[in-house]
């Protein structure tokens, strides 16, 4: 391993240093480190077989992938989350995990044609129970069983999306109606392709030209 070939290094240039240093101050601290690097050197935990590290990159898969695509569904006990995987069921059971806490889940998926995948859910909307939550594994699919703490109506996953949820709600959702299509044509310019941009910005000069005609007196 690289940390104890450099600590091997370590050790024959303090060695070396030893036979050129003459003042005993330098000795007296040259020979504290050469002790304390033999030591470290000793409690380095063995290499690994090369059977095992092989094993080992098997058992964890090539590399990670993070799962981004989902369905969700509930009943009045349940939310109920849809993972697709292909050939999930020929997993080991044990290499299908999830972790639940109150208020989030973690899956990992090891070493599913030569892959892991993993997916986390934070912040869920509504507290979880821990004990009465569990997945199953079907055809090509996992599904992930939370289980609510209380019998009611999710309106959505995360407390992150009920927030932007609201604050949608909240840009359109004005007393004054003119100010509401304000922030409607401000988010379709942001998000509109140039196309989308010229459209507006022609209607926003048509609008101006009639309102100092006098054509138009509410101001949009």
């Amino acid at each position: 391993p690289l940390f104890l070939h450099q600590l091997l290094k370590d050790l024959e240039e303090v060695k070396e240093l030893l036979t050129k240093a003459t003042r005993k101050r330098l000795r007296d601290v040259l020979m504290t480190e050469k002790h304390k690097l033999e030591l470290e050197i000793k409690n380095q935990p063995p290499p690994k077989p090369k059977d095992a590290v092989e094993e080992e990159k098997v058992l964890l898969g090539g590399y990670t992938v993070k799962i981004n695509n989902y369905g969700w569904d509930q009943s009045d006990k349940f939310i109920k989350i849809y993972i697709s995987l292909n050939g999930v069921q020929k997993l080991p059971a044990e290499n299908v995990q999830v972790n639940f806490t109150e208020r989030s889940f973690d899956l990992l998926v090891k070493n599913l044609n030569g892959k892991n995948y993993t997916m986390t859910f934070n912040n869920l909307l509504k507290p979880i129970s821990v004990e009465g939550s569990s997945r199953k594994i079907k055809t090509d699919m996992v599904l992930v069983m939370c289980r609510k703490k209380r019998e009611e109506k999710w309106e959505c996953l995360t407390q992150v999306e009920k927030e932007s949820k609201e604050k949608e709600k909240a840009a359109y959702d004005t007393s004054d109606p003119s100010e509401g299509l304000m922030n409607l044509l401000k988010k379709m310019y942001a998000e509109g392709d140039d196309e989308m941009k010229r459209t507006i910005n022609k209607a926003w000069v048509e609008s101006r030209e009639k309102q100092s005609t006098g054509d138009m007196p509410m101001d949009i």
